[in-house]
């Protein structure tokens, strides 16, 4: 079977999608053009971003020994390994642009899935994007500084850049996304040898500090900073209809750049407490600009500079290409936002969705600028949004699982359902974690997301959304009884 007529008749039961007809009578519909490495490059740009530059230290300062960050990372890799198996048999046997929104809508209904989809419009990847515009603006304002709004004002340039980059085609932003990679991975690895090779001995300290508290406390809090450095894996999923080499691509995709991500960030931990010790890393506001500065002095400060603004851009590039597929499977369910599901066969990309989600990231970048708090207040935005969908995403394999149980699945998660359960609990985790230890941004984000409660009542009042078609049973993906004719 076709990539095409796949994706118009789906797998037996699923509520299928219309395309929408491209001129001269084609359909235009995302196709084939990535390869594995193509998705690798993508996943590893979004998690190995500023996280790995600046988390170090909060996870040194909850440790009471160099062993137990090691653990704390190497606990971090596992985790995110077992969610990405859980979704790489989601996304192997439901490939679709609409990602998370897809798994949510097949097993918990309409209702849900648009809430997911709004929030990915309005919350999840626009939140993330102003926020790694206002890390980009940090650094680069070192480098070149524009005045008083100087970092608001690299942001919003990296949202229209970057958005541009991707209006104008698939190939240029894999292309785009796949140098920075190259660039982010390969000054890490210069921060790992300098660590591991070129750094004085680290002093001794005194004495180390322990945490406050009852040190499961420490770990908890530890580990929320080590997934959060983490974090970004699942976004393979979006693209997953449009990698090359059948529905295991993406398995590989996601699982060697897990086994990647896990090796360079151990390394990079082993490098900052070899040149700094545990006291150092746990004390250092900028651990990786320490140690290059302890290496190289000065200009090692400015490489790392550069070093880390290309690691932004690298995971604010791969967020804007995947976020937008969301938003286009949104407009292909309902015709309340239409415009976003359409696909530009020119640019073998969603234009419209891109340019919606450039806009509201602009916006938030403006409410961070406002706030003068514009790194934190994004990270209290999005956080308790993206881990109650990421567990509600958990809950979407054990229920397919139970509701479907002959669909052919080209991989299945390995000693069901302990794996996804675990992967459960650490989301259900990580959102208490989101919700009682950040501020007043959490709440916005929650209030945003409580606001699609709108459009779902006006679509409710319409009985769904018209170009889906029934699932076995006659029950609409809207649960919402039957669905009519159209």
């Amino acid at each position: 079977m076709t990539r095409e007529r796949y994706q118009r008749e789906g797998q037996p039961g699923e509520a299928r999608l219309e395309p929408e007809a491209a001129p001269g009578g084609a359909a235009a519909l995302p196709l084939p053009s990535l390869r594995v490495v193509d998705a690798i490059a993508l996943i590893v740009g979004i998690v190995v971003g500023a996280g790995i530059f600046r988390t170090p230290s909060m996870v040194a300062e909850n440790a009471t020994g160099e062993a137990d960050v090691l653990l704390l990372w190497g606990l971090g890799g596992l985790v995110s390994f077992i969610g990405a198996m859980c979704y790489a048999e989601l996304a192997s046997t439901w490939p679709h642009a609409g990602g998370d929104y897809h798994y949510l809508r097949r097993a918990l209904g309409g209702p849900l899935a648009f809430l997911f989809a709004w929030a990915r419009l309005t919350v999840i990847p626009t939140g993330s994007i102003a926020l790694l515009g206002f890390i980009f603006g940090d650094y680069a304002s070192q480098l070149l500084p524009l005045g008083e709004h100087s970092s608001a004002l690299y942001a919003a340039l990296s949202v229209v850049v970057l958005t541009g980059l991707n209006v104008a085609g698939i190939q240029l932003g894999k292309w785009t996304q796949n140098l920075l990679t190259v660039a982010v991975v390969v000054g890490l690895g210069l921060v790992i040898v300098a660590g591991l090779f070129l750094a004085p001995a680290a002093p001794a300290p005194a004495a180390v500090a322990t945490p406050d508290g009852p040190r499961h406390a420490a770990w908890g809090l530890g580990m929320v900073f080590v997934l959060l450095t983490y974090g970004g894996w699942n976004e393979a999923a979006y693209i997953s209809s449009e990698l090359r080499g059948g529905r295991r691509g993406i398995v590989s995709a996601l699982l060697w750049s897990m086994v990647a991500v896990t090796c360079l960030y151990l390394l990079a931990n082993l490098a900052y407490l070899k040149g700094l010790g545990l006291a150092g890393v746990g004390q250092s506001d900028a651990v990786a600009a320490e140690l290059m500065q302890r290496v190289a002095g000065p200009a090692g400060s400015r490489l790392i500079s550069v070093l880390i603004c290309a690691a932004v851009l690298t995971s604010a590039n791969a967020t804007i290409l995947m976020g937008s597929r969301t938003n286009y499977a949104l407009g292909r369910d309902f015709p309340m936002f239409s415009p976003l599901g359409r696909w530009s066969s020119r640019a073998s990309a969603p234009v419209n969705a891109l340019l919606v989600q450039g806009a509201i990231s602009l916006a938030l970048v403006g409410v961070g600028t406002i706030t003068r708090r514009g790194f934190e207040t994004m990270v209290e935005y999005t956080a308790p949004v993206f881990w109650f969908f990421f567990l509600l995403t958990g809950v979407s394999l054990l229920v397919l699982r139970r509701r479907e149980p002959h669909v052919a699945r080209p991989f299945r998660v390995p000693f069901y359902p302990l794996t996804p359960l675990l992967f459960c609990a650490t989301c259900a985790y990580l959102l208490y974690s989101s919700l009682a230890y950040t501020g007043a941004g959490a709440l916005v984000g929650v209030a945003v997301l409580a606001t699609g409660l709108i459009p779902l009542a006006l679509i409710h009042r319409r009985k769904g959304p018209p170009r889906s078609k029934p699932s076995p049973g006659g029950r609409t993906p809207w649960g919402f009884g039957k669905q009519r004719s159209v």
